[in-house]
């Protein structure tokens, strides 16, 4: 699909996610990693379903960094980090979909939140200064571009020399039948604009990072990575038998992937 019509489809579906609450996965998020004291600790609007992992366990958040969140949605992991870097830290989530932003920063308000900030951007096109974050996470967001090369090169330049990277995402382990490749509720669903796990990896070695790795890496069930009314869409339009659905579910994985910019 063509950028601008992917970013268009994006964010026409995460919109109506703000609008409309917490999607039929949330609910699920202890699963993905996160704690029930880290959940209830959050505003309720905050989880809205959308993650495929906990990208804060991994990043080894220290009192008074920067942290920046590409693609924060509700505010979910912006909150949880908050409580890491402290007073003296700072949180930036970046998002380009205003109905989030304003969902987001209604949740800020309700949890007094003074060290979060969000910010109306793409992740293509960061704006945030060069060199000025510690550690940059995203949760299940990456997957969404239809430029990933220019997403790892602006996480590279904002990155301080030692930044960490620290995301949790969605790659495919074979390629995807052509159906769901231009399927619009696959790629809203995070599945049809994921790469091959090789490729997804290259890229980031390729925009200047070292030490990159795959920390863990699972299957996730299909209701997990298309969303109950979304493979109900994708079986209608494509003519996909449920069977059909569960068995190219195998190909796709969450991985959990780390990586620094070097000194």
């Amino acid at each position: 699909m063509e950028e601008e019509k992917v970013k268009k489809i994006v964010r026409k579906g995460y919109a109506k996610i703000a609008k409309e609450g917490p999607s039929c996965c949330s609910g699920k998020s202890q699963e993905l990693g996160y704690s029930e004291k880290e959940l209830q600790a959050v505003p309720g609007g905050a989880d809205l379903g959308l993650g495929c992992g906990n990208p804060v366990a991994l990043a080894s958040l220290r009192e008074g960094e920067t942290v920046l969140d590409l693609g924060s949605g509700g505010g979910l992991d912006c909150f949880i980090a908050s409580k890491k870097v402290g007073e003296k830290g700072k949180i930036i989530g970046v998002d380009m979909t205003p109905e989030m932003l304003e969902r987001a920063r209604k949740n800020a308000r309700k949890g007094n939140y003074k060290n979060v900030e969000f910010r109306l951007g793409e992740i293509e096109n960061l704006p945030v200064a060069d060199g000025t974050v510690d550690a940059i996470i995203s949760n299940c967001v990456i997957n969404l571009s239809a430029d990933k090369r220019r997403v790892f090169e602006e996480a590279f330049r904002v990155l301080k020399p030692g930044g960490r990277l620290m995301i949790s995402d969605i790659v495919l382990l074979r390629e995807l039948p052509e159906v769901l490749r231009k399927s619009i509720e696959a790629y809203v669903g995070c599945v049809a604009g994921a790469l091959l796990k090789d490729d997804y990896m290259a890229l980031i070695k390729e925009a200047g990072f070292r030490e990159t790795k795959i920390i863990e890496e699972n299957r996730i069930p299909v209701e997990f990575t298309i969303r109950d009314p979304t493979a109900k869409t994708i079986i209608e339009n494509s003519k996909m038998s449920v069977a059909e659905l569960k068995e190219v579910s195998h190909s796709i994985v969450s991985v959990r992937v780390s990586g620094v910019k070097p000194r």
